[in-house]
């Protein structure tokens, strides 16, 4: 993740040129909402797997404490 906060402004307009140059005004926006759904689900899938971790931790102490 440091590495993306040292890119900068202007770092990152090139890669947005460079993107845009590559795959066209056209297919820009597809990818950007192609790549966003994807993070959406990965951080979804994340948040599911953290919260079925909790609750088994809850189930176990539960179960100790019996």
């Amino acid at each position: 993740m440091w590495m993306l906060s040292s890119i900068g402004i202007p770092g990152l307009i090139l890669i947005l040129l460079i993107a845009l140059i590559i795959f066209g005004p056209k297919k820009l926006p597809e990818i950007g909402k192609a790549t966003g759904q994807t993070l959406r689900e990965f951080k979804s899938s994340a948040n599911e797997l953290v919260k079925d971790d909790e609750e088994e931790e809850k189930d176990v102490s539960k179960k100790e404490n019996i």
